[in-house]
């Protein structure tokens, strides 16, 4: 299967990212964007791009692109900051939840880029950033460490090549693994509408409960789903307390 990952280039134009003495996030980000594309590109994948120049784009229309364009995968490259100078290091992976393909490829991600040197910070759930919440595919954000952090600047230019070959092996190993072992996980569905508004409505009461729950574009539908889980029994303890809490569930597969 041939599949198609949009890569974006967080900021740029007007909007500079985080800046630390006189360098600015979003020409690291293309940099890097662009060094990854590159490598996908020579493995069959179809990489497509938010930005290729330093143009400005809000979240939503790059999260916009992405959906129009209809592509399996949208990653996203930034660099961290920090409140004072050399205070923090590291990298880390920020998803909309912690399931399916996206999680599993956040954590390739971030262990790929622990061998070379930086310091794991971890996978981290922001369902409230909007490339991560209004994007229809599973999409990732990657932090690849602080600008305003001499080691991590020093590892980001002196490694720059082997950074975006481990990120492009990382993708790819996740994308051969999926073909290879087609895992099947368990999700609990509570509502498939036409009408993204009412689906919108729903997750957002469910997010408020705490439940892990994200919304699927499929065929037409957008279907709201709890978990994703590889035991059945899991899957089934999720709808139980679904269901006590007044919902109608489905368990479905994928």
């Amino acid at each position: 299967m041939a599949y198609s990952i949009m890569l974006d280039a967080g900021h740029g134009g007007q909007d500079p990212g985080a800046v630390y003495k006189g360098r600015q996030e979003k020409d690291d980000n293309l940099k890097l964007a662009l060094a990854v594309g590159k490598i996908l590109e020579s493995n069959g994948i179809n990489v497509l791009y938010t930005r290729t120049t330093d143009v400005y784009q809000t979240p939503f229309e790059k999260a916009q692109l992405a959906n129009q364009a209809k592509v399996d995968y949208f990653i996203s490259f930034h660099r961290n900051s920090s409140s004072g100078e050399d205070k923090y290091t590291g990298v880390e992976v920020l998803v909309y939840d912690k399931s399916g393909i996206k999680y599993q490829m956040a954590e390739n991600i971030l262990g790929a880029l622990g061998e070379i040197g930086f310091r794991e910070i971890g996978v981290k759930e922001r369902p409230g950033l909007v490339v991560l919440r209004k994007t229809r595919m599973p999409a990732l954000l990657i932090e690849i460490g602080f600008i305003n952090s001499e080691k991590d600047n020093q590892l980001f230019d002196n490694k720059f090549a082997e950074i975006a070959q481990s990120i492009a092996d990382a993708i790819l190993g996740t994308l051969d693994k999926e073909i290879i072992e087609e895992p099947l996980y368990y999700r609990v569905q509570t509502g498939a509408f036409r009408n993204r508004k009412n689906a919108d409505r729903m997750l957002y009461q469910l997010l408020d409960k705490g439940y892990p729950s994200f919304l699927l574009h499929e065929n037409g539908l957008f279907k709201v789903q709890t978990g994703a889980y590889r035991q059945l029994g899991n899957a089934v303890r999720m709808e139980q307390r679904l269901r006590e809490d007044g919902y109608h569930t489905v368990i479905v597969t994928r």
